[in-house]
């Protein structure tokens, strides 16, 4: 099978791209072909960068057109509660849950990022909060993205199958899933359920990588926030931009230690029901 061109995917996922005047970087899961020759299902899970700058109108069409029911927020309960809960929030028909999938100390737990009613002051060091992430020996020599994604899955392997639990869930309408910029956190979620769903890696590395279309709007959005523009600041944009190869090698070592993604699923207690579940809600 020839390989597509850059041209190809991007006429392919025109589709699937949801322009909200708030968000960079959303897009809905559906439409993706299948190992078995069928497609993922349109408005069931959704991908995004931020969600606290969405408009009114905005909110209108998620919730009023696209029947957003469940916003799964991936970033740390300090990111939460600095950058605040969004426009969504307020919206009793949606449900919000919250997965860390950074090792973080204190008292900023999942849980208290999500259920207290005040949202109290955070020091200027409030990084402080998140732990170190440990790299493992074998993968020290990997590209810094891969090693990344690698210790979501070693050291919070707990929150990534929860969120995908969440994802699983017969909710009446589409579900939201979200990081800052809706590429790092969101991207190993995203991979690993459509992985469920039958996708190709192939597909998924392409599904990945289309967050690089949009990285100047992403970074630019990001820039604009106290909370993630003096990091930004210190990278140019290019060293921010996702590229398919990552996910490619990702994929690559899952199958060989876990005998690929599903494997990895089975040994951290998201078995075949839920993943039925799962695969249900992608595929209709």
């Amino acid at each position: 099978m020839p390989r597509r061109t850059v041209r190809d995917v991007s006429s392919l996922s025109d589709g699937r791209w949801i322009h909200l005047e708030g968000t960079a970087n959303t897009r809905d899961l559906g439409g993706l072909p299948t190992h078995d020759g069928g497609r993922t299902v349109p408005h069931r899970i959704l991908r995004s960068d931020n969600l606290q700058t969405l408009t009114d109108a905005d909110v209108q069409r998620l919730v009023g057109q696209i029947g957003v029911r469940e916003v799964i927020d991936l970033r740390t309960s300090a990111e939460v509660l600095l950058e605040g809960r969004g426009p969504l929030r307020s919206r009793p028909e949606v449900t919000h849950r919250h997965f860390t999938l950074l090792p973080e100390r204190g008292r900023y737990t999942d849980v208290f990022a999500v259920e207290e009613p005040e949202v109290p002051d955070l020091p200027s060091g409030w990084l402080e909060s998140i732990l170190p992430r440990q790299v493992a020996e074998h993968d020290q020599a990997e590209p810094p993205p891969v090693r990344s994604y690698l210790g979501y899955l070693s050291q919070r392997g707990d929150a990534v199958v929860q969120a995908l639990r969440a994802l699983a869930a017969p909710v009446p309408g589409a579900s939201v899933v979200h990081c800052a910029a809706g590429k790092d956190r969101t991207g190993v979620v995203v991979a690993l359920s459509l992985a469920v769903a039958g996708v190709p890696h192939e597909e998924i590395a392409i599904d990945y990588g289309l967050s690089g279309e949009v990285i100047d709007a992403i970074m630019e959005r990001l820039a604009a926030t106290r909370t993630y523009g003096g990091d930004t600041e210190k990278r140019e944009t290019a060293t921010h931009a996702p590229r398919r190869e990552t996910m490619d090698r990702v994929l690559q070592l899952l199958d060989e230690r876990y005998d690929g993604p599903i494997g990895w699923l089975e040994q951290h207690g998201f078995g075949a029901d839920e993943q039925a579940a799962l695969r249900a809600r992608l595929r209709g």
